[in-house]
């Protein structure tokens, strides 16, 4: 099985690849719907999150109120750092499961773990090849500007949250071209599963008695 670590910063163009990946035949992880799934209603992630912020963060529905949340957390990096510590590991369980169960249904998966925080929760050393979608972060503010009607100011916020674009370079094995169209991006995601594909037949045939 192969493990890739895809990453990039927020509005670079990560969910494009991460599509096309699973359209070839990945089985992609989505880091983000794990973290939705770590605190949905009735979750002990849930309560652990109130416990640590206060009801303020609760919707009148009793679900987690991510806009609440996120005026926190985006403006104060110890309070991000309390609700990382609370969500990350109810992730990487997650992860690890649903990883664990791909192996077992296909031997020769390709699994992409789609991490946004790649970089910044220290997990580069834990996949065979890291995949970085790469693009400058003034374009990504940009892009969330324009195209997700968010504030500058928050826009900024969410970018500098983020680990810099030479630390997610330092860490890449394979670095995608965002700054293009998603059609661009797509034929980038093309021809990195075709050198998988080959690397994968090479593994094979050294592996063959």
């Amino acid at each position: 099985m192969q493990r890739i670590g895809l990453t990039g910063g927020i509005a670079a163009g990560k969910s494009v690849a991460a599509r096309r990946l699973a359209e070839l035949g990945a089985v992609v992880i989505d880091s983000d719907v794990l973290a939705r799934e770590a605190v949905a209603p009735g979750s002990a992630g849930l309560d652990a999150v109130v416990e640590e912020f206060g009801s303020s963060v609760l919707a009148a529905d009793g679900s987690l109120d991510r806009g609440a949340l996120a005026s926190i957390v985006f403006a104060d990096p110890r309070a991000r750092a309390r609700l990382d510590a609370i969500v990350h590991p109810i992730v990487r369980r997650l992860s690890a499961e649903r990883s664990a169960a791909a192996a077992t249904v296909d031997h020769g998966a390709v699994v992409v773990h789609d991490i946004p925080l790649l970089v910044e929760t220290g997990q580069a050393d834990d996949f065979h090849v890291v995949v970085v979608v790469d693009a400058p972060a003034l374009l990504r503010v940009e892009r969330l500007v324009r195209l997700r009607g968010m504030d500058r100011a928050a826009a900024e916020a969410r970018v500098a949250a983020q680990a810099t674009d030479a630390e997610r370079l330092a860490v890449a094995d394979v670095v995608l071209d965002g700054t293009g169209s998603d059609d661009d991006l797509r034929v980038q995601v093309d021809a990195l599963w075709e050198r998988l594909a080959v690397e994968r037949a090479d593994e094979l045939a050294a592996e063959s008695p």
